[in-house]
Formats: C-alpha cells, sequence, structure tokens
C-alpha cells in the first residue's frame, strides 16, 4: 500500500511540474501575433492600393526604439516572423547579404543606415522597405511598423503590443540582465485556454 501511494504521489507531483508540450507550443499566440501584425501591416499598406501580392520588399530587423542601431533575439524574430508571413502572403522577399547602405552587426541584423530607401531599393530592386522599431516597458513591449515605399513615404502602418512575460523577456533582455521581480510569469496552462 505505501509503494502504491508513493507512486501516486510522484505522479501527482510530476503533473505539477512546468513541462512544455507540443501542444502548448502550437498554442503560443507570440507567432500568431506577429503573423497578425503582418496582416494588418498588409491590409493599412493595401488601403493606397500600392502594396498588392508580389512587390519586392526588404525587411530590416526590428531595433530598439532607444538605439537604433541595436535590436535582441525578439527585434530579429519578429523580423524573421514578418518576412515568414509577408512570404506566405506572396510578396517577394528579397533576403539580403546588405552592405553599403544598410548595415549588418553581429547579433544585431540588417539595419537601415540610410534614409535615403530610394537608393536602397534601387540597390535590392525592392518597390517598398519594411521597417521597425520596439520599446520596452513595464508590462508590454510595444511594437511600430511601417511599410516605406521607393519615394520614402509610408505606405502602411501597424502597432501591437506583446505581454513581457519570461518567454518574451528572454527574447529581449541582454545578457547580463537579471530578470525583475515584476515580469509576468510563464505559465503554460494560461497557454491552454
Amino acid at each position: 500500500m505505501k509503494k502504491l501511494l508513493a507512486v501516486v504521489l510522484i505522479l501527482l507531483l510530476a503533473g505539477c511540474c512546468d513541462v512544455v508540450t507540443y501542444s502548448d507550443a502550437r498554442k503560443d499566440p507570440f507567432i500568431a501575433t506577429n503573423y497578425k501584425a503582418a496582416d494588418a501591416l498588409i491590409a493599412s499598406a493595401n488601403a493606397k492600393g500600392q502594396f498588392k501580392p508580389g512587390t519586392i520588399l526588404l525587411v530590416a530587423t526590428v531595433v530598439d526604439v532607444d538605439k537604433l542601431t541595436e535590436s535582441s533575439r525578439l527585434g530579429r524574430i519578429v523580423s524573421e516572423q514578418l518576412r515568414a508571413r509577408l512570404t506566405q502572403s506572396g510578396y517577394a522577399v528579397v533576403e539580403t547579404e546588405l552592405r553599403g547602405s544598410l548595415l549588418i552587426k553581429k547579433d544585431t541584423g540588417e539595419l537601415l543606415l540610410s534614409r535615403e530607401l530610394k537608393d536602397v531599393g534601387k540597390t535590392y530592386n525592392a518597390q517598398a522597405v519594411v521597417v521597425g522599431t520596439y520599446a520596452v516597458a513595464s508590462r508590454y513591449v510595444y511594437v511600430s511598423l511601417k511599410v516605406i515605399g521607393d519615394d520614402n513615404n509610408a505606405l502602411g502602418a501597424y502597432d501591437y503590443a506583446l505581454p513581457l512575460n519570461r518567454n518574451v523577456w528572454k527574447l529581449v533582455r541582454k545578457p547580463d540582465d537579471t530578470e525583475p521581480n515584476y515580469i509576468n510569469k510563464y505559465n503554460p496552462a494560461e497557454q491552454r485556454q
């Protein structure tokens, strides 16, 4: 009887652990939120009728609003997910091996150096560039995205917020940063709802 009770107790305790499953990962809203942002950006740009599928695009790395020459793993993965969704939506997203008007920094990504997006567009035959910034606040990370046409005018824009939970914090933090007490702790059960 004691052995059976011990086995039941172990099984119950194992169920209380924060084990993240593939099912949990599929339900995580991070990718879906960034895809929704890309869809909204497309809709905003399409309102002017100049941003149709087939448009050739560059997508710059989303950067820290306070340090426009710096990004993070968050900025890079948001940019990659934007590229993926734009590609899925029929846009011709140029994979960049950039020099000159764009700067590639190790651990940062592709950063626009020039305000002359027309020159960048010519270099890569791009008709538009997607740029963005993020700002870390106490409970959210605010992201702003824009599509800039080859005439340097904004074709569309979209703003959204990501919750500053443990997963997002791990993407945005610097290696030396310690996790603040106010970070919303990741709870797999939240994802199941």
